[in-house]
């Protein structure tokens, strides 16, 4: 059986450069970065040689990157580290932001920002939510369910707006702006100081790179309280001896994926449009969640009314054909979509929704074949 892959989005295949970059610090070159001898120094000169090229491909500085586990560590290292060093403080976070996010933000006084039933952002509403007690604000750069880009330049302008007003009133409190941008990396420019953006999350998974790899950009100036305590690596943020396979991986999957970015949007955002227009005329009671307009290009999040969707989702499955429900962190949760719940929709709808998202393997053919069983699937459904 042929296998068709469309959860992209929850994962994506190790590229062949990177994977041949990893190798031989599996084996030849296994050394401790942070032993005295000289082939353990050579892995430390590596280790600080990738840093070095993903600052360069970031327009960062070297001492602005925290390796982490992935992207999920990455999100809890920048919203505990700034909540803790500012106890008793509020944070402000997107009602539609990666569980990551959500659920250790639980701990501190937080408040939730609205979005359009789009998904992008209210201003108007985040305007209103952040106080002169806040210190955080984390709004992703692009919905790893359905899709919808931020307008994240706006929302860097607000707090830019906000801190002035501040420093004139004489509060001095600061005010951060972090976004998960894991899923934008192949597809939109995520240089830091274009977006406007204080500190910002990675996830070499999403980009094929090793799963496991990631890091936190934390911009100059800003404290944070570490998570890991005990070896003192990266700056005493994150101890630990260094995963230096997937530090290396990383830093390849990411220089790839920001050079090439925008062909890769290009290229997907050709089969986005091919899919919807085939979806329209063979599932035409399917409709699109999400912004049409600020939308990654290999992301397709679909309501079908009256089907379920994980009964849907396994027969495709059973045709080779795999798609998901929703976030794949959040696969084993019974619960309707946090996400698809804060654009509005019923219990019934966001269980009825699935989620397809390309790559930069995905073909024409498969798209094909994808919705022709998908058509058959909801005709025997409903």
């Amino acid at each position: 059986m042929k296998h068709i892959y469309l959860d992209y989005a929850a994962a994506t295949p190790i590229d062949s450069k990177v994977l041949s970059a990893m190798q031989p610090y599996f084996s030849d070159t296994f050394f401790n970065p942070s032993a005295t001898y000289l082939r353990a120094r050579s892995v430390a000169k590596d280790v600080q040689s990738a840093r070095h090229e993903i600052a360069q491909s970031l327009g960062v500085r070297t001492s602005e990157i925290i390796f982490t586990a992935g992207g999920s560590e990455a999100n809890n290292l920048a919203l505990h580290g700034v909540m803790r060093h500012y106890p008793g403080k509020h944070m402000v976070l997107g009602a539609t932001e990666h569980s990551s996010i959500i659920e250790p933000a639980k701990a501190y006084d937080h408040s939730l920002v609205a979005v359009h039933s789009d998904g992008r952002t209210d201003l108007e509403n985040l305007k209103k939510s952040i106080t002169d007690n806040t210190v955080l604000v984390s709004i992703m750069l692009a919905n790893n369910e359905i899709g919808t880009i931020a307008p994240i330049k706006k929302v860097a302008n607000i707090i830019k707006k906000i801190r002035e007003a501040r420093i004139k009133a004489g509060n001095e409190l600061p005010l951060y702006l972090h976004s998960d941008i894991c899923q934008a990396v192949l597809y939109l420019d995520v240089h830091p100081a274009r977006l406007g953006v204080d500190l910002m999350t990675f996830n070499g998974g999403k980009i094929y790179g090793p799963k496991q790899s990631g890091l936190l950009y934390v911009k100059t100036g800003i404290v944070l309280d570490s998570l890991i305590q005990g070896g003192g690596q990266e700056r005493n943020l994150r101890s630990g001896t260094e995963n230096v396979p997937s530090i290396i991986g990383f830093s390849v999957a990411l220089r790839k994926a920001v050079k090439r970015h925008e062909s890769s949007y290009k290229k997907l955002t050709d089969l986005q449009k091919i899919f919807i227009n085939l979806l329209s005329q063979h599932v035409p009671q399917a409709s699109l969640n999400g912004s049409a307009d600020y939308r990654l290009p290999n992301n397709i999040h679909i309501t079908i009314p009256g089907i379920d969707n994980e009964r849907i989702m396994m027969e495709l499955d059973e045709s080779g054909i795999e798609c998901a429900v929703g976030s794949a962190c959040s696969a084993s949760n019974d619960e309707p979509s946090h996400v698809l719940k804060a654009l509005g929709m019923t219990d019934s709808d966001a269980q009825s929704s699935l989620r397809f998202t390309m790559g930069l393997e995905t073909t024409k053919e498969d798209i094909e074949t994808t919705v022709l069983a998908l058509r058959e699937c909801v005709s025997t459904n409903l």
